[in-house]
């Protein structure tokens, strides 16, 4: 059996992967938080597991396995017969097709700079601009995800990992007020959706956050 362990941060992007274990069945026992809610603090070694210091951080037999896309490949793997990265090859290709450029562009490129401005620039005065910016790409992004949404999951009739992932990007669109069921009711249909599913709820029990995160 393979050895797994796995490491988080509450309502952070690791939620995905969170979600995907929950999905294949991975023991709550091999699931741990790495940093707060307000992420104050990794644990004492924890650059030892993962040197980039940012979840998740899966480990399968003791292999140390990082970035969401990458995370979720290894835990699809596990079990394969539920078909989370896709029911075809070119389902497979639509997956990395989402996630890549959700990790790119609308993880990074997006809440990332809104987030954390300071990353771009060392002169505060220069924080609202950068924000500003962030916000304008994200309300593309945005557009771009509803426009994508073919059916009542990301790839149509049938969950996948690309869902996983686009929920935590509804939790968050909620709580800076993109405000989805007016803009983007495809998005908002898919996050309630998925916030009723089993693997979900029981994730977001585990993280103790609100499943929808609205202010």
């Amino acid at each position: 059996m393979t050895e797994i362990r796995f490491w988080f941060a509450p309502g952070a992007c690791s939620l995905a992967p969170h979600i995907l274990l929950k999905e294949v069945g991975v023991a709550s026992d091999n699931i741990e938080t790495a940093i707060s809610v307000e992420g104050a603090q990794f644990p004492v070694g924890f650059e030892r597991i993962n040197p980039k210091m940012r979840v998740p951080v899966l480990s399968l037999d003791g292999e140390i396995i990082t970035e969401v896309p990458a995370i979720a490949t290894a835990i699809a793997a596990l079990a394969p017969e539920r078909q989370l990265l896709g029911r075809t090859s070119l389902e497979t290709a639509r997956v990395y097709e989402w996630m890549v450029w959700i990790s790119g562009s609308v993880h990074g490129d997006g809440f990332g700079t809104l987030w954390r401005p300071q990353r771009y620039s060392d002169d505060p005065a220069a924080y609202d601009g950068i924000m500003r910016k962030a916000r304008e790409k994200l309300t593309n992004y945005y557009a771009i995800i509803e426009d994508r949404i073919v059916g009542p999951y990301a790839l149509g009739e049938t969950f996948s990992a690309v869902d996983a992932y686009l929920y935590v990007f509804y939790r968050w669109g909620n709580v800076i007020g993109l405000d989805l069921d007016a803009n983007y009711p495809k998005f908002a249909s898919l996050g309630r959706l998925l916030a009723e599913r089993p693997s979900v709820a029981a994730a977001t029990a585990a993280e103790n956050i609100d499943p929808h995160w609205k202010l």
